[in-house]
């Protein structure tokens, strides 16, 4: 079994996202998520979601690691780039690295991309991670009223 697996998100039980999402420690890192995350939201989660890989040919995916559900992330269409998202379980914490790396890798060898991004909060300060993954500065986000830093990656970082 691999380190770490990507797996369709409706592969993974709903109890699993639910427990992810309403945990206060992941909850701090997302500003767009407000109230309680519902069946209703997941819901409304997994059909956007699989909108993006019906649309776009990629989005999301549930992670595994050592074959438990970790958290979801990948890449998915953000304003015309395509932005790197991870919402791990803090069980996970430290895993980044690892699952930016087999993205990126997956990313440039079968997408026809020549960047990738990163939208974090403000309140986001330690992003000694993103520069030493040689992301640079690349301004600012309104997301549903909610403003975000950009963060590219240097197209030579392929």
């Amino acid at each position: 079994m691999p380190d770490i697996e990507f797996v369709r998100l409706n592969t993974i039980p709903k109890e699993c996202f639910l427990n992810l999402m309403n945990n206060e420690k992941v909850r701090r890192y997302l500003p767009l998520l407000e109230g309680t995350f519902s069946e209703q939201d997941y819901n409304k989660f997994l059909k956007s979601k699989q909108k993006l890989w019906d649309e776009f040919g990629f989005g999301p995916w549930a992670i595994k690691i050592h074959g438990k559900f970790a958290g979801w992330g990948g890449l998915q269409p953000e304003g015309g780039n395509a932005d790197f998202v991870l919402v791990l379980d803090p069980k996970f914490w430290g895993w980044g690295f690892k699952i930016f790396s087999a993205v990126k890798k997956h990313a440039y060898s079968n997408l026809p991309l020549k960047t990738i991004t990163v939208l974090l909060p403000p309140s986001r300060v330690r992003l000694k991670f993103l520069f030493r993954l040689n992301f640079i500065e690349d301004g600012e986000v309104v997301i549903n009223g909610k403003v975000f830093s950009r963060f590219r990656l240097a197209e030579t970082d392929q």
